[in-house]
């Protein structure tokens, strides 16, 4: 029997969301002028202030508080946040284990494909994922829309494949009042991109969002690794991505499992497939790598095939995936799989 599943996504001007990109872009900012540079960035965010704390071992000095006041801007904000700062170097005890080609903290990571979306990624979170984006592309590109906030949230409940329910939560000008805001966003947003159908649609639920971002609630980095990966509907290991270089596994490896698992269902071996990896810090070979296949396919021939061809030492996983490059401040929203640019989401024959 089919089950109710559901997903949410967020806009670029989500509180979490301002977060994770200031990281990533201070991340991309190091990694310009040296990739070997060792950063873990994290980003709070509230009424009138901005902290950006962390780790930072490198070659490429950046003015944080003028990047962060860019990044800001771009997102769609005007106010003008005081901004704190206190970065200093990695530690010399995690330097020792990833010098040598070991990962950079212990961890538990998880990667996931399914064929039910081109995308390869379960429905429910491709579709919250569009609804946002799409809130973002009417906002920056359409004048009738010129009374959109930066700030919005989606939710998609599906059964089976049917559409069962839509939220869309959006930040809105004083100007225009909800039945208006509903009429558009039937016209340019959910019919274009869900289709008319018998689901039931919720667009502001309370009737009312005029004030958004940090001026109504507070963003930290990583509190949206649902949104960041599979939508809640697989197992997730703990550790978000954004602000970490990619000798921290809870990035590199989540990528290469991810990569591992859309190739095994790309070339038919499953419908579905999941791939776990867990590391020791210092320590360059998994402790645990393992598929699951849901019933779809032959579990001892996805693990042979899983182990025969994708290296999931933390040194190798760099080289493969190409991850030393300033790639990462556009993975920090609409999730980081299903974008066919990234090199996690490459399909090869295997």
């Amino acid at each position: 029997m089919p089950r109710l599943l559901t997903a949410e996504s967020v806009t670029s001007g989500h509180p979490d969301k301002i977060c994770d990109q200031i990281s990533d872009g201070i991340l991309d900012g190091y990694l310009s002028q040296d990739p070997q540079s060792r950063v873990a960035i994290e980003t709070f965010g509230t009424k009138g202030l901005i902290v950006v704390g962390g780790e930072a071992t490198t070659n490429n000095p950046i003015n944080i508080k003028v990047l962060v006041k860019k990044i800001y801007r771009e997102i769609g904000y005007k106010d003008n946040p005081r901004i704190l700062v206190n970065i200093h170097q990695q530690s010399p005890d995690i330097k020792i284990g990833v010098d040598s080609g070991g990962a950079g903290d212990q961890g538990i990571m998880y990667g996931y494909a399914t064929n039910e979306t081109k995308e390869f990624l379960p429905l429910p979170i491709v579709l919250a994922h569009k609804l946002t984006h799409g809130l973002e592309n009417l906002r920056r590109n359409n004048p009738l829309f010129s009374w959109l906030g930066p700030d919005g949230k989606s939710q998609v409940t599906v059964l089976g494949n049917k559409i069962h329910k839509v939220l869309i939560s959006c930040q809105h000008s004083e100007k225009i009042d909800l039945n208006q805001i509903k009429k558009l966003l039937i016209k340019f947003l959910v019919n274009p991109t869900i289709g008319p159908g018998k689901y039931e649609l919720l667009i502001n639920p309370t009737g009312r969002f005029t004030v958004g971002g940090f001026q109504a609630d507070t963003g930290l980095t990583g509190r949206k690794i649902m949104v960041d990966t599979y939508g809640g509907l697989i197992s997730h290991g703990g550790g978000c991505f954004s602000g970490k270089d990619p000798s921290k596994v809870d990035r590199s490896a989540a990528y290469m499992a991810r990569f591992a698992a859309k190739n095994i269902v790309a070339n038919n071996y499953a419908s579905r497939c999941q791939v776990s990896v867990a590391y020791a810090i210092g320590r360059s070979e998994p402790l645990m790598l393992e598929t699951e296949t849901f019933g779809t396919g032959d579990p001892k021939k996805t693990k042979q095939l899983l182990k025969r061809n994708f290296n999931f030492s933390p040194r190798e996983i760099i080289k493969t995936l190409g991850l030393l490059k300033p790639i990462y401040k556009s993975t920090a929203v609409y999730g980081h799989f299903g974008n066919k640019d990234y090199p996690w989401e490459q399909i090869v024959k295997i």
